[in-house]
This record gives structure tokens, C-alpha cells and sequence, in this order.
């Protein structure tokens, strides 16, 4: 599943091609996403100008003159510019026709993501109670330690509440405690205020470096300007089940935790 990393990726891929343009027309294939695009998205949006593409956790948000579309990749989705009339494949869905002659399309072959609209998308139903943003001020490790006291989950199933803290997604929440020291089973209210310092230290630095290499190229993921993400040649834990510590030389062992698979390493993470 593209994570904050390939979101912001895909943002920054796309924005230069959008902000000024107007919208010509929606062409929609398929409305049959996770939630079914509005019946009337081409009468919305058609002749709005594109005034901003911002990201929310791993939501987009295209700002036009009178709301936002909202998208979500999903698991297998992506947007990326097309010449207007480029012959569309099966799982390209929607293409938004811009007057300069290029496209926005989205494809999405398990159809789990997302394209709405709403005149207010920070109060919509989806981004309403979002936590913070990771790499703002609001994160840090102060509000790990006091939102995990008491709680008894493991910490890093935690860390990925997004109530408790936005985009932090299996590959990175695995990553920040490998580099953090911390073992992904701790129950989270046993963490000292000094490790989640560390923690949330370590998560901001690692999602802003993967953003620089442009994500994580897992299978379906390419960034807006159709180029993969590199950030996997550098991964020290995640899908390393089995394989060898960069760090001591020991295997990586490999378990699941909130149906996710959980990859570390018993000597370096306590």
C-alpha cells in the first residue's frame, strides 16, 4: 500500500502540472472504487481552476475554487500525467481532462482507493479525526508518551493508529523502531519518555529521508512523474524476514502483529 512517503511523492510529482490549470471535463470508466465516485463529478469540477494539491496522511487533496477532490491510492493505485485522449487500459479509471492538453489519470487495478468531493474535505467524515501530522511540531515524542500510557497494545501497532499520529504505515513504522532500538512487541505504555523521544525522532527523519528517494518501490508503486521510488535499496528491516542484521549480524525474525508482518531484530531492539 503506498504509505505518506509515496503519497507526498505523487503529490509533488503531480502539483506543477495542475496548480493554474482548469479542469475541461471528467472522463469516469469505472465508478466502482472504495467508495463510488459522485455520479456527478464531471458537472462539479468541470471549469474550476486547480488552486492547490496539498496532502492529508496519505489522502490528496486537489484544491479547486469551490472544494477538493479527495483522493486515496489505496493499495494498488497511483496518478500520473497522460496526453488527453492516451488509450486507457483496463484499471485506468478516471482521467481529468485539463485545458492543457495533459491529463490526470487514475488507476487503480484493486479498485481500494478513492476519488470525492467535498466543499469542506477537512471536516469530511475521513480526515476529521486525524492525528497530527509526523514531520510538524504537533508530533513528537511528548505526545507518544502520553497518549501510550496506560495502553497495553503493542507499540507498533501504535505508532500506525492514525489517531494517534498520521502516514506512519507498516514499512515505516517497522523502520523507525529498528533504528529507535525498539522492540515492535513492548507493550506501548512500558516506553520511557526518553525512547519515545528517540522513536519519534527517528520517524520523522526516516519518512522525510524516503521522501527524498521517492518512496518505496513495492510492487504496483511509481511516483506521479511515473519514475520509482528508491527508498527500498535502503530498507534495514522490513521485508528482511530471515535475512541477516545490517547492524549485528544476526537473523531478522519475522511475526505478526495487528495482521501485519512484523520484521526485527532480537539482539539490537529491546
Amino acid at each position: 500500500m503506498p504509505e505518506l512517503p509515496e503519497v507526498e511523492t505523487t503529490r509533488r510529482g503531480i502539483a506543477p502540472h495542475l496548480v493554474g490549470q482548469r479542469i475541461s471535463r471528467v472522463i469516469v470508466r469505472d465508478r466502482r472504487l472504495r467508495w463510488p465516485i459522485p455520479e456527478d463529478l464531471d458537472i462539479v469540477v468541470s471549469g474550476q481552476r486547480v488552486e492547490a494539491v496539498e496532502r492529508r496522511a496519505k489522502y490528496l487533496l486537489i484544491k479547486l475554487e469551490t472544494g477538493s477532490l479527495i483522493s486515496h491510492l489505496g493499495m494498488s493505485g497511483n496518478l500520473r500525467l497522460v496526453p488527453c485522449g492516451s488509450p486507457a487500459g483496463k484499471h485506468e479509471h478516471v482521467d481529468i481532462e485539463l485545458e492543457s492538453g495533459m491529463a490526470l489519470r487514475y488507476t487503480d487495478p484493486r479498485r481500494f482507493g478513492a476519488l470525492l468531493w467535498s466543499q469542506a474535505p477537512l471536516e469530511h467524515v475521513l480526515l476529521s479525526k486525524l492525528g497530527p501530522e509526523p514531520l510538524t511540531e504537533a508530533f513528537s515524542g511528548e505526545r507518544l508518551y502520553e497518549k501510550s500510557r496506560g495502553r497495553s497494545m503493542a507499540v507498533k501497532p501504535f505508532i500506525m493508529d492514525n489517531a494517534v499520529v498520521v502516514g506512519v504505515g507498516n514499512i515505516y513504522a517497522t523502520e523507525a523502531l529498528f533504528a529507535a532500538g525498539i522492540d515492535p512487541r513492548r507493550e506501548a505504555g512500558s516506553i520511557s519518555k526518553a525512547r519515545y523521544a528517540k522513536l519519534a525522532l527517528e520517524i520523522k527523519r526516516i519518512l522525510a529521508h524516503a521522501i527524498e528517494r521517492g518512496g518505496t518501490t513495492l510492487r504496483d508503486f511509481i511516483g506521479g512523474d511515473g519514475q520509482p521510488g528508491y527508498f527500498q535499496q535502503e530498507l534495514f528491516a522490513y521485508g528482511r524476514g530471515g535475512e541477516f542484521c545490517k547492524v549485528c549480524g544476526s537473523t531478522l525474525r519475522e511475526l505478526k502483529l495487528g495482521q501485519r508482518a512484523s520484521v526485527y531484530c532480537g539482539r539490537c531492539q529491546r
